[in-house]
């Protein structure tokens, strides 16, 4: 069966953006530098969470200390420090652990390059919000079986909910949150995950580096609910920027997929704004909804009818000596990821696993 010309795009795209062996001098990947970057990996996360955590804290004093000096004053002042918590400090820190302005020095051109064909690959939008929205209606449905069979009703239907930003009637908290999801997210997540700790595994096989990269990033969004579809969203977006070498697409899908969510809050926040019962408002919310549940479903559609074609690439494993299993059970046993997994459990658990600890 021929194959679609997305993937033939692709294909084509790998074969020009991958140089040929010989081209530079040869690197021989082995399990002491990839231990070294899996500690390295572990370091940045520990630190993210570290930075996540002290971001929640910092909002909280700020809201207290300054609930006399306005709400648009002591919200700038959250946002700024959530930018520099949960944003700019763990990537600089992981720009100086993985020595970045040396590895990125006259490259950066290169890494944000329009890849030759990217209307192919930005048209792979469909299929990647199947599967990432389709893997976030099935953890759905998960959670209400799991909770269903097991009485758990409370605690698992409360780890599983649908995280949501809540509607607002101020206009500059709408504008910094469309910012901060539609520019600030991307631009950042994309490139710490599929930038900095892509390049920095990818020496040991673009396969793992996928997957651990998607794994990350689904632990970075701290919760249980979006745990599972940002990880295969970053799977999609790990395979993207493999096939195109650029964080251009992988960037706009990011952008796209977040300006869906930001939309959703802008609607929500002008039925707020005018009082819940604007006719031309209720009913754009009900048309946005539909629409976005007919992309979901056109969306796993595409996303299904490629799964064969996906099958015919071998993503190229230039470290064979270890297998896949062997390289993700060393990562998971470096003891900086072990911290890390702990701190995310405590995320994932809205902060249980700390007070049981304290508790205790």
């Amino acid at each position: 069966m021929e194959q679609p010309d997305l993937e033939q795009d692709l294909e084509q795209d790998l074969e020009t953006t991958h140089p040929e062996e010989g081209e530079q001098a040869p690197y021989e990947p082995n399990r002491r530098d990839y231990r070294i970057v899996c500690t390295k990996l572990g370091l940045t996360m520990c630190v993210f969470f570290v930075c996540r955590f002290l971001a929640g804290e910092f909002s909280w004093i700020i809201n207290n200390a300054l609930s006399g000096a306005g709400q648009n004053i002591t919200f700038i002042l959250q946002f700024t420090v959530i930018i520099a918590l949960v944003y700019v400090l763990p990537l600089l820190f992981a720009m100086v652990i993985f020595n970045s302005r040396v590895f990125y020095k006259g490259k950066l051109a290169e890494l944000y390059k329009i890849p030759k064909r990217h209307a192919r690959a930005l048209g792979t939008f469909p299929a990647m919000f199947g599967l990432g929205h389709g893997t976030a209606l099935l953890t759905l449905l998960a959670a209400f079986l799991l909770s269903r069979f097991t009485g758990g009703e409370t605690i698992i239907e409360e780890l599983f909910q649908p995280t949501t930003l809540e509607p607002a009637s101020n206009v500059i908290y709408i504008i910094a949150m469309v910012f901060m999801l539609v520019v600030v997210a991307p631009v950042f997540e994309e490139f710490l995950t599929r930038g900095i700790m892509f390049d920095a595994l990818a020496p040991f096989g673009a396969g793992i580096a996928i997957i651990i990269t998607a794994v990350l990033f689904g632990l970075m969004h701290g919760s249980l609910y979006m745990l599972f579809y940002t990880t295969a969203y970053g799977l999609a977006l790990g395979y993207i920027r493999y096939a195109t070498n650029s964080l251009y697409v992988v960037t706009i899908l990011h952008a796209i997929v977040n300006g869906i969510g930001a939309t959703t809050l802008i609607l929500a926040s002008l039925a707020t704004m005018t009082g819940g019962d604007n006719r031309a408002v209720n009913t754009l919310q009900s048309m946005f909804l539909v629409v976005v549940l007919i992309a979901v479903i056109v969306g796993i559609c595409v996303f299904l009818s490629k799964i064969r074609s996906m099958r015919k690439y071998k993503i190229e494993n230039p470290w064979t000596e270890v297998g896949p299993w062997k390289k993700i059970g060393i990562f998971f046993s470096s003891v900086p990821v072990i911290i890390m997994l702990v701190l995310a459990a405590n995320e994932l658990s809205m902060g249980r696993l700390l007070n049981l600890v304290i508790g205790g």
